[in-house]
């Protein structure tokens, strides 16, 4: 979880942003789920600091890079049915995913595979193969399927690299199956990070990589590369409105929840079930309210743990520049004993909260300092966690709204 006020681009800036298309279901092809031991190896393998890589693997020229990595990309084909349809209910896309473990596990978007019946991968030299869908996390957007393992030769694969070590400026590649036309190399470099975009849950949200190397529909899932052709993104969403501005999930958010994945199926959150914003002294001079720094709480989830301990949302709607709040809500100001100032002691406080343990809150309402105290339960997946369609690729062309399929 992660709240980033500083690099907060705008509601209207980012308005725009899709997520690329794709989806693909979980289809059974006789082949037990990927074995506990192995994933515990992958995900010590993975989390492990990546080896150094030798300084003439990093100067390989563009079409080296292809013709060494482009063989661990996959296109994954999805059928989705609809039921609630009366016409269009049957949809197939396609979209792009890439080997990370020669016994076959593939990492990709959610949204390529969230929800669909029949899932297929194509590799590099051809050979279409079932899949099964190991685990998916709309919220992160990130999934791990799993092919059967080659009867003879292993399977290529893709090593994640340190995402934290990019800076603006950096030369990248992009390999996907873009528009259909099957695999495809496109080059530029990461543009900025850090980018929070406003489509995902603000308390969940995690700081994307912003790229101009072109991405469209088709590439979702598919690897980010960099000079030395490891993966330090994975190709998510582009701001519909605009050219050439993509965003990929940072590779070390990757390394960091697939281990959860393979094993559970879906990555494990406490809640309590509150959304807001950051009060702090800008916005108390601005209004002549009975304020204070802290976390403001906007809204409360139905049923959740705070909204049974009775934590009060908002209810005055606001804009103060280019901020929207709602006003009137609980402030608190400390969660389990760490005073909540900015963002990162926010952060801090949230990386307290436990699955089966109470939470602490202190609380500003009307004037004064109380305190609450519940049991943190896990997080439910929400109405809002799930693009509308997985199977469509939909951006705005303008801020008008206007859609384009």
């Amino acid at each position: 979880m992660n709240i980033n006020e500083t690099n907060a681009q705008t509601p209207t800036a980012l308005a725009a942003t899709a997520r690329l298309p794709c989806d693909i279901p979980d289809t059974e092809w006789g082949v037990s789920s990927y074995p506990i031991t192995r994933a515990l190896f992958l995900v010590f393998a993975i989390s492990s600091a990546t080896p150094a890589i030798a300084a003439t693997d990093c100067n390989q020229s563009t079409a080296q890079l292809y013709e060494s990595k482009s063989p661990a990309v996959v296109r994954i084909t999805a059928l989705t049915i609809n039921p609630y349809r009366d016409e269009d209910r049957i949809q197939l896309s396609t979209g792009s995913g890439f080997i990370i473990d020669n016994h076959g596990l593939i990492l990709t978007n959610s949204h390529v595979v969230f929800g669909a019946q029949v899932l297929n991968v194509t590799l590099d030299d051809g050979t279409t193969l079932p899949v099964k869908l190991l685990g998916s996390d709309p919220i992160y957007d990130l999934a791990v399927l799993q092919i059967p393992e080659p009867s003879r030769g292993t399977l290529p694969v893709l090593e994640l690299g340190d995402s934290d070590a990019i800076r603006p400026g950096d030369a990248v590649i992009a390999i996907g199956n873009p528009m259909g036309l099957g695999q495809t190399i496109t080059s530029g470099i990461v543009s900025a990070i850090n980018r929070i975009l406003p489509d995902r849950p603000r308390l969940l949200a995690q700081p994307m990589i912003q790229t101009d190397t072109p991405i469209n529909p088709g590439s979702s899932g598919g690897p980010i590369l960099n000079r030395c052709g490891e993966v330090i993104g994975i190709a998510s969403e582009i701001l519909g409105n605009a050219q050439n501005i993509g965003f990929a999930i940072p590779s070390n958010l990757a390394r960091s929840v697939v281990g959860s994945l393979i094993k559970d199926g879906r990555v494990i959150r406490p809640w309590f079930g509150i959304d807001g914003s950051m009060i702090d002294g800008e916005l108390r001079q601005i209004f002549a309210l009975p304020l204070t720094d802290g976390f403001l709480v906007e809204s409360v989830e139905q049923d959740s743990p705070a909204y049974m301990a009775g934590i009060s949302g908002g209810r005055l709607p606001v804009k103060v520049g280019l901020r929207s709040l709602i006003l009137g809500g609980d402030i608190i100001v400390a969660i389990n004993g760490i005073e909540v100032k900015d963002g990162e002691s926010l952060q801090r406080g949230l990386n307290t909260v436990h699955i089966g343990k109470k939470l602490h809150l202190k609380i500003f309402r009307m004037g004064k300092i109380v305190t609450s105290e519940f049991m943190i339960t896990e997080r439910p997946l929400q109405p809002g966690d799930v693009p509308e369609s997985s199977q469509t690729f939909s951006v705005f062309k303008d801020r008008g709204g206007k859609k384009q399929d």
